[in-house]
């Protein structure tokens, strides 16, 4: 891979980490203000969205073909990992455990996985019956 191309794609992967942490304040902020802060629904939702569109963009760029690197490294690797974050889940879950509400730990590790790897699926399967039409 030639050096320019390297560094497009790091371009490109800060550009789209930089929308996808926005997005997560974002989704952050509206939950906290709507819903409180007894539970990490930004975070979950963050992450179920991620995993949606995350299992959407596997097939979708497989279907592509071709070069998709470019592709690949804004929306995958960048707004994505911008937007998902295994270490909130870790840090929230830890806090759960310290303040007394250590209950909430298997719920919440349980939906989210759970949660994730449903909307993977449902990404994907959605990608391939929109490539049927």
């Amino acid at each position: 891979m030639g050096s320019g191309l390297w560094w497009q794609q790091l371009g490109l992967v800060m550009a789209g980490g930089a929308l996808g942490s926005a997005l997560r304040f974002l989704i952050g902020d509206a939950l906290l203000r709507s819903v409180g802060q007894g539970f990490p629904w930004g975070t979950l939702t963050a992450n179920f969205i991620g995993a949606f569109v995350a299992g959407y963009l596997l097939v979708w760029l497989q279907q592509r073909g071709g070069n998709v690197v470019l592709l690949r490294a804004f929306l995958v690797i960048g707004l994505l990992g911008g937007l998902t974050t295994f270490s909130s889940l870790m840090l929230e879950t830890l806090v759960f455990a310290r303040n007394d509400r250590a209950e909430l730990v298997p719920l919440y590790l349980g939906v989210s996985v759970v949660g994730g790897m449903f909307l993977v699926w449902l990404g994907a399967r959605l990608a391939e019956s929109a490539r049927a039409l």
